[in-house]
């Protein structure tokens, strides 16, 4: 099989210099309109789609993001793995504004998005104990060294629905209480929804702020957020752009499991399958529905 990888990310981590018949494409898909077209070419030998999650110009907000079109338009396009790369605010200290964060957990706490491609006519059940694909993430981790990037291998991403940011007491449960280490807006429902669709999924959290929990630095400025998030696309593309040479072109079954996520996981009888809701699935679960 071949490596196709899907980059979830924000302006400027799409603009990749070298890609190769770089163009816009429109992808239809049955659970609406994807956040933008999807750039789509080929870096180091390796067919890359950039989608912009929050589309060009940043007309979405956390809660109005399609994050099941999404999924489902790279998956489309044949896509196998998928890389996050997003925006985040720190409960550490040593996890500093600029630094950037391979996720390997996330506590869900947004409640006003779909956050499953299967419901009523069609059940399943998939496991997220481990939401991120761990050879994914160590090549993520792999590129961001090789570009001098200050890294931190493994955090737990609270996401939270926003838009507003934390208050000072959720900010301090968050870290104190729960033992989150960055936190976020967008990675929720993105990473169960990859999952569902058997697509490897890693998180490149980068630091913007320290939230509201520091006593140095006070409440979110947006200002200093934006100051900061320029640099860290900077660096995000550095990221990206290594990625190819470590993934290679050829790609074998995930050793993990999360392309074969859904083997045991549809539970609905044959028969009692809803034939619109199985449509609908044709490109998530094509797979295992045959």
């Amino acid at each position: 099989m071949q490596t196709t990888l899907g980059i979830i990310g924000g302006s400027g981590i799409y603009d990749i210099d070298g890609l190769e018949g770089a163009e816009w494409v429109s992808v239809a898909t049955p659970w609406g309109d994807p956040s933008d077209q999807i750039l789509t070419g080929t870096l180091g030998g390796v067919k890359m789609c950039f989608l912009p999650r929050h589309g060009r110009g940043h007309v979405h907000s956390p809660s109005s993001v399609p994050y099941r079109a999404n999924i489902d338009a790279l998956k489309r396009l044949g896509v196998t793995d998928v890389i996050s790369v997003s925006a985040c605010g720190s409960f550490r200290e040593e996890m500093a504004p600029g630094d950037f964060v391979i996720v390997d957990q996330f506590i869900d706490r947004t409640f006003a998005r779909e956050k499953s491609f299967f419901g009523t006519g069609c059940v399943a059940h998939v496991s997220v104990a481990h939401p991120t694909c761990p050879r994914l993430s160590e090549v993520c981790h792999t590129a961001a060294q090789q570009a001098g990037i200050t890294v931190h291998n493994g955090g737990t991403y609270l996401a939270m629905e926003g838009p507003q940011f934390s208050t000072l007491a959720e900010s301090k449960m968050y870290r104190e209480s729960w033992g989150c280490d960055v936190i976020g807006m967008t990675n929720m429902p993105e990473a169960k929804l990859a999952r569902e669709a058997e697509l490897c999924y890693a998180s490149v959290a980068m630091i913007t702020d320290y939230d509201s929990w520091h006593p140095d630095h006070g409440e979110v400025d947006v200002q200093q957020i934006i100051a900061t998030l320029m640099g860290n696309a900077e660096k995000g593309r550095a990221l990206v752009s290594r990625l190819p040479a470590l993934l290679g072109a050829q790609r074998d079954p995930c050793p993990h499991g999360c392309d074969r996520a859904l083997d045991y996981a549809i539970l609905t009888a044959p028969d009692k399958r809803d034939p619109t809701l199985m449509t609908k699935l044709d490109a998530v679960a094509g797979r295992i529905l045959g």
